[in-house]
């Protein structure tokens, strides 16, 4: 179960976690650095060039024809301004530019480094009440959105305007080191409001990200159970479920935002301060014959390009901080490493297909104790069949074999070796696996056959598809294989899973309920088809039918995780144990008896 992280990340910690995805593009950012130290200095030019204007102007008054020396100093000022202008474009493009391609590239690889980290966790991982697939969804979009607008801001905005901000407190000081010491002064007190209101909103933007996780997984869950609420007439309840969700997530937001009015409002009042005391000083210099009038728009501009870093950070601000909040749960996706799921080294070339479990034991992640003590063979060659309740223990089992999940205690072997020393991917490539209910992907009917032998021909595709009796269904869609395979009925999706079956052909079968889903023509043309493909295979098979498993090889009994009856049907019906109540409760919902005598009549 992921577990969460002590503390809100600080700026440090993000940025050592993140170096690791922006290190490959590291000249483009040596680049943009250079930019931005050529854009600093372009951006002291005005505030020296308004100084030596207003300075020479004052002068130029004071001459019996200042027009004639005031055209000549205003062509070199215009040249001046208008080359840094011109400057300034090419640095602004390549900033932003380059900045973007960094943002992009970022972007692509947390996205895929993610994906590829949640691939490899176990199937615990997902099982876990925190990472439902809406949360876990949010918290991958969120956290990749706010980290690349991290490193956009700091590329783009924050390293900019603090290279502006520091050259130009290096101006001011080399001009007058009192109008410095305001300027420097101001600062910190600015940061220490900043650090009050982040304390402030830690615990807060936690909320608030959990809210937004428990909104998105909300809203899958509702498209997910339509038909559902819609036949209960349950919209309603629905709709009041996701008001108590969104009303605690507008309380957080508005209280973020009121906090954040507060602080801000503070920090600019600190700010103005600084800009009255700099007027003031610098008047007073003035008049005292110390500096020259031009010098008090050189401060109050320089100080403007000091405390421009000061009214951005009131803009970026919550978007710096969701990043510290997303972040946090972003790198405990891809940093989790007890999520990983194990796999040994023993390569699986050709498996016999003999199980063996061992008095196993074993709980789910959630607490639900599932097993109890199993111990059972599965013959190489044989069919044998789950039975049981539903909730017995029957799924848990085929989850175990196909080491989806690991036993709490006892072991499993296959073929006399431990399950945990097999190599995972070549393990599973032995195993067929039919769900009673199979995933269909979004894709064409072609593309979802295909998943079970990714380099099949065309041809192969079409002999599965007709193994699992759809051929014909399929060659009267407009679009045949082409078609968009979600838009097929269950049963049509269920025998796309059991095509994939036979176009994968591996020597072990694990079948759930594999025609839960079908009409009884149906069922009885894939009763044949998997007869045919059980030949000299090991086969599992969990069913209510009766029909499918009265000639498995062997019969396991299951009740409330533990295993009560074993041997072949007619055995186990001489038992009259639990086998024979699910037998005779079968044969009774079937109505077998008027079956029987509509037969004989």
């Amino acid at each position: 179960m992921a577990k969460p992280f002590s503390k809100t990340l600080d700026l440090v910690s993000i940025v050592r976690q993140l170096w690791p995805f922006v290190r490959p593009y590291r000249t483009m950012i040596f680049g943009t650095l250079a930019l931005t130290l050529v854009g600093s200095l372009a951006a002291q030019v005005n505030p020296l060039v308004l100084k030596y204007t207003v300075d020479h102007v004052d002068a130029l008054i004071q001459l019996p024809d200042p027009m004639k020396e005031g055209l000549r100093l205003l062509t070199i000022i215009s040249i001046i301004l208008f080359t840094k202008e011109i400057v300034n474009i090419f640095i602004q493009f390549g900033q932003k530019f380059y900045g973007e391609k960094i943002r992009i590239n970022v972007s692509n690889s947390l996205a895929q480094k993610a994906i590829r980290r949640i691939l490899t966790y176990h199937m615990g991982f997902f099982a876990a009440p925190e990472n439902q697939s809406g949360k876990l969804q949010t918290r991958i979009d969120r956290g990749v959105e706010s980290l690349t607008r991290l490193v956009q801001n700091f590329f783009i905005d924050i390293l900019p305007l603090f290279c502006n901000a520091i050259l130009a407190l290096v101006i001011m000081f080399m001009a007058n080191v009192y109008v410095g010491l305001i300027a420097i002064t101001i600062l910190p007190a600015y940061f220490y409001v900043s650090a009050r209101q982040a304390k402030k909103l830690q615990g807060v933007r936690r909320q608030l990200r959990g809210g937004r996780e428990n909104k998105s997984n909300g809203l899958l869950n509702i498209i997910d159970s339509m038909t559902v609420i819609k036949s209960f007439v349950r919209e309603d309840v629905e709709e009041k479920k996701q008001l108590v969700i969104q009303q605690q997530l507008t309380d957080d937001q508005l209280y973020t935002r009121r906090t954040n009015f507060t602080y801000d409002g503070v920090k600019s009042f600190i700010e103005q301060i600084g800009v009255v005391l700099i007027i003031i000083l610098t008047a007073y210099l003035v008049l005292n014959h110390q500096i020259s009038i031009g010098a008090i728009m050189l401060h109050i501009m320089l100080f403007n390009n000091v405390s421009a870093p000061i009214r951005q950070l009131h803009r970026i601000y919550d978007e710096v901080n969701d990043a510290f909040i997303y972040a946090e749960a972003f790198f405990q996706i891809i940093e989790d490493d007890e999520e990983i799921e194990q796999t040994g080294t023993h390569a699986v070339t050709e498996a016999e297909g003999t199980f063996e479990m061992k008095q196993v034991n074993f709980t789910y992640p959630n607490g639900t104790r599932a097993l109890y003590d199993i111990s059972l063979k599965i013959e190489r060659g044989k069919t044998t069949a789950l039975v049981g309740l539903s909730g017995a223990g029957k799924s848990t089992i085929l989850n175990l074999l196909n080491k989806f999940y690991e036993p709490d205690s006892g072991a499993i072997l296959l073929d006399g070796v431990n399950l945990n020393e097999y190599e995972n991917a070549s393990l599973r490539s032995e195993i067929g696996l039919v769900l009673q209910k199979n995933h269909i992907f979004k894709g064409t009917i072609e593309d979802n056959i295909r998943y079970g032998k990714i380099e099949a021909t065309n041809e192969e595709i079409v002999t599965a598809a007709r193994k699992a009796y759809l051929h014909d269904q399929i060659m009267e869609l407009p679009m045949q294989y082409k078609s968009d395979a979600q838009l097929l009925s269950g049963g049509q999706q269920q025998r796309i899973a059991i095509a994939r079956l036979f176009l994968k052909d591996p020597p072990i079968i694990f079948l759930d309920e594999p025609t839960a889903s079908l009409d009884a023509i149906a069922t009885e043309q894939i009763k044949n088809s998997l007869d045919a493909i059980k030949q000299n295979r090991t086969v599992v098979i969990i069913s209510h039918s009766i029909s499918q498993i009265v000639d498995a090889d062997i019969i396991y009994v299951l009740k409330q995780g533990r295993l009560v009856e074993s041997g072949k049907h007619e055995d186990l019906v001489k038992q009259e144990g639990v086998y024979k109540e699910i037998f005779d409760a079968s044969a009774r919902s079937l109505n077998i008896a008027r079956i029987a005598q509509t037969l004989n009549a």
